[in-house]
């Protein structure tokens, strides 16, 4: 890749710079000193002391270094030259402020220490005016202009190295807090969520049973000398609607524990925190019929509610030759990601023939050689109608937080197509979008399975 306009010119500034500053070999000497040991020292409080030590060990003058660490709420002495441990903590003393340039206070002078402006948003800093600490250098009564730009310079140092720190710090605990995070659950969401598998079987035990006892009680009551059928059937009649009634409710919650068990299974999955990022588990299926139908019948009310009919163009390649090795979880979300934005997005279009017409259509085609020769790949479709989305938006409506100009009114996120995007991608595979005729077909190749 080419190196851009900007870099070549900081880059360019920074050489004018140094050439303006003018620093010594000792100067110069010292910042390198500190750069090299900020890194190699892992524990932040070897930084603080070197931060002290340099100034000592290339010019004879004493240091104290004040902080505002992200657990702190003031300025605190972290390192010091002369001063007893006993004295580490104590704030600075109460005419020793922060300000823009250095200046002189009896016979130290007193810099202020800033952190990154571009990453002082960030947590787990937000400090007033960038300010996370005070470098106080003594005895220097005498101290010149050019010597007074190389200390500043070097509290700048300071500043930016204490700050990766503390956001490396943060990062370090974050992480740490996530892997306890999946242990717990694991624990407490994966394995009692399991349970009801159980119960579902149990509970479906109990319907059964009843129907027998429907079954039963109708033989009884159907016997032509039967006494009971006048008091019975009643009874029965009531029966019969309950039994139906459960059998429906059993089956809608079967699915939906069915799905939720899938996604809760695929999403928390310990390898993509262990792995900081989305990780396969596949298995050979038919993806029609294993992914897409399962999505297609959950989504169904909803579509039925928005007026949105479904057009099924699953043809040309016969369902039972294809089977994808894919990972179903992940798969089933891209499906239900690309059916969520049809509810928000589809709309009503009127044909050449003057019919107006509101529908998602679903299909693939096979795209010969599409991953080299001998490698075809098989395109995934989803079209839905509306307008076409901008020129402008299309070249970024993957990205993550990205959310089109005709998609300001609409809730969401701007996370789904990128959760698309990288699923197919693990893959092997390319996501992608097009406008066609009356709408947007979002699409997904993946590599056909031998």
């Amino acid at each position: 890749m080419a190196i851009s306009e900007h870099i070549l010119k900081r880059i360019q500034d920074k050489k004018t710079d140094y050439t303006k500053y003018g620093f010594t070999r000792v100067e110069s000497n010292a910042l390198k000193t500190f750069f090299d040991l900020a890194q190699e020292f892992e524990r932040i409080e070897d930084v603080y002391q070197v931060s002290a030590a340099i100034p000592k060990a290339f010019f004879n003058l004493d240091a104290r270094l004040y902080v505002m660490a992200p657990t702190q709420t003031r300025l605190a002495l972290v390192s010091s030259t002369q001063d007893r441990h006993e004295d580490l903590g104590a704030p600075p003393p109460g005419d020793m402020k922060a300000a823009d340039d250095p200046y002189f206070r009896n016979a130290s002078m007193v810099l202020t220490v800033r952190g990154n402006q571009v990453l002082m948003e960030e947590p787990p800093l937000t400090p007033e005016d960038d300010i996370i600490g005070i470098l106080e250098v003594y005895p220097c009564r005498h101290m010149d202009k050019h010597q007074a730009l190389f200390f500043q310079k070097y509290a700048n140092r300071i500043g930016f190295s204490l700050h990766m720190r503390f956001l490396l710090q943060k990062n370090m605990e974050h992480v740490k807090f996530i892997q306890n995070l999946v242990t717990d659950v694991e624990h407490n969401v994966i394995v009692p969520n399991m349970v009801y598998k159980l119960f579902l079987r149990r509970l479906g035990g109990k319907i059964s049973k009843n129907r027998e006892i429907e079954t039963l009680l109708r033989q009884l009551t159907s016997a032509p000398d039967s006494k009971f059928k006048a008091e019975v059937q009643p009874l029965l009649n009531e029966l019969t609607e309950v039994n139906r009634g459960l059998k429906e409710e059993f089956a809608n919650i079967e699915k939906h524990y069915q799905n939720t068990s899938l996604f809760l299974e695929t999403l928390l999955r310990r390898s993509h925190f262990d792995e900081g990022r989305l990780t396969l588990r596949t298995k050979a299926c038919n993806m029609r019929k294993a992914v897409l139908l399962t999505q297609l019948e959950r989504f169904a009310g909803r579509f039925a509610e928005a007026r949105i009919s479904i057009v099924d163009e699953y043809s040309g390649i016969p369902d039972e030759d294809t089977i994808s090795v894919v990972d179903v979880g992940l798969m089933a979300q891209v499906y239900a990601n690309l059916f969520s934005n049809a509810l928000k997005y589809a709309e009503e279009v009127i044909t050449e023939k003057g019919e107006r017409k509101k529908y998602l259509a679903y299909g693939r085609q096979r795209l010969k050689d599409y991953f080299g020769p001998g490698k075809d790949g098989i395109k995934y479709n989803v079209f839905t109608t509306g307008h076409h989305i901008s020129s402008k938006d299309q070249a970024y409506i993957f990205e993550e937080g990205y959310r089109g100009s005709s998609a300001s009114k609409t809730p969401g996120t701007g996370h789904g197509l990128t959760f698309v995007k990288n699923a197919v991608e693990i893959h092997g595979g390319v996501a992608g979008y097009e406008p066609i005729q009356y709408g947007n077909n979002f699409y997904f190749i993946m590599p056909e399975s031998s």
